[in-house]
């Protein structure tokens, strides 16, 4: 009986990890399980307690830092970017007028939809902005003192 339990509290922290993304219930669920194994061996239930105290300890202060790095952007890390990362912060050239409501601009060669990223904002076909974030398929712009408005 005591193995199912283990396993239920190990599903119930892991639903609540769903929930939360901070991967940090997650590694109370380790230790569940790792203690479910453990009371299925016939363990007394105090062996069973550290067996969750330690594996879930371990988990935290070990598995956890290396995840959270690995989660981190690559800007924050120093590495490469990848992806919509490394669209964000690249300068970009109006196509179609940009204001709150949409447009479109060019990104390293490629045509994105876009809008203003204050929605006060609004961007002339050949103005050159700033990409300050990717949201699904919009790049949100602005004009700031590194683009500097029209192109010559």
């Amino acid at each position: 009986m005591e193995p199912v339990l283990w396993i239920v509290l190990g599903v119930v922290l892991a639903v609540a990890e769903l929930f939360t993304a901070t991967l940090f219930l997650i590694m109370f669920a380790a230790g569940a399980f790792a203690a479910a194994v453990v009371a299925a061996l016939g363990a007394p239930v105090a062996v069973q307690a550290l067996v969750f105290a330690v594996v879930s300890a371990l988990t935290v202060v070990a598995v956890r830092p290396v995840i959270q790095r690995h989660r981190r952007p690559a800007l924050e890390t120093g590495e490469e970017p990848f992806g919509v990362e490394a669209i964000e912060g690249t300068e970009a050239l109006v196509l179609e007028q940009v204001d709150a409501d949409g447009g479109r601009v060019k990104i390293d060669g490629e045509s994105w939809s876009a809008r203003s990223y204050d929605g006060l904002q609004v961007f002339a076909p050949g103005e050159r902005v700033r990409v300050i974030q990717v949201k699904g398929v919009t790049a949100l712009v602005w004009r700031d003192e590194i683009t500097g408005g029209d192109v010559p």
